[in-house]
């Protein structure tokens, strides 16, 4: 990468709609110059267009969630198990005494708890050892997050992870919206 090659990132960054003319004033480029710039950025998989949701003005609920996952077997299945969970923003191996950390959200704070404390939780799983779990309060410099909405409306009878909602306490008293690929799903995401 070089000077230009930020110029293009940069202005992208804060206004993914920013015309190719644009971007040619910033970067003394021509039209043509940006476009094939641009196409090898993203050929070369160093930037990707992609559509960032605003939790904030959506009004859904954050949080972190620390894993000790006791084997490498262990925390691989559990990367697995939530794979095409529309909850699980992103998560991330780490080399400190907790050693996957993932982002989730959810519709609401009843919801939020479920997802913290039922079957379909990333704690409950097999091989995590303790974990903590961060409802996140405030967010500061943007709020956006690639949440991952093409895995809600699949309209599947059992989660992605292989937990059932409906016989759930939780759901059944509705102080959880279910999850949003089946088709039992109550919430707005």
């Amino acid at each position: 990468m070089d000077e230009i090659d930020r110029k293009i990132i940069s202005q992208l960054q804060l206004d993914g709609r920013t015309t190719l003319e644009k971007l040619a004033g910033i970067t003394g480029l021509s039209n043509t110059g940006v476009k094939k710039r641009l196409n090898k950025l993203i050929r070369k998989g160093i930037v990707k267009v992609s559509t960032l949701i605003d939790v904030k003005n959506l009004d859904l609920q954050a949080a972190i969630v620390l894993m000790e996952v006791e084997s490498s077997e262990a925390l691989n299945s559990l990367i697995s198990r939530f794979r095409n969970c529309p909850r699980v923003v992103n998560m991330f191996t780490t080399l400190g005494g907790y050693n996957l950390v993932a982002l989730v959200v959810a519709e609401d704070r009843n919801t939020l708890e479920s997802i913290s404390i039922e079957k379909c939780s990333l704690r409950s799983g097999e091989g995590v050892r303790r974990s903590e779990f961060y409802p996140i309060s405030d967010i500061y410099y943007s709020s956006f997050m690639p949440v991952r909405e093409y895995l809600t409306r699949m309209n599947y009878t059992v989660t992605p992870c292989d937990v059932d909602c409906r016989p759930c306490h939780r759901y059944k008293t509705e102080k959880c919206v279910g999850c949003p690929t089946t088709t039992h799903y109550r919430g707005h995401l």
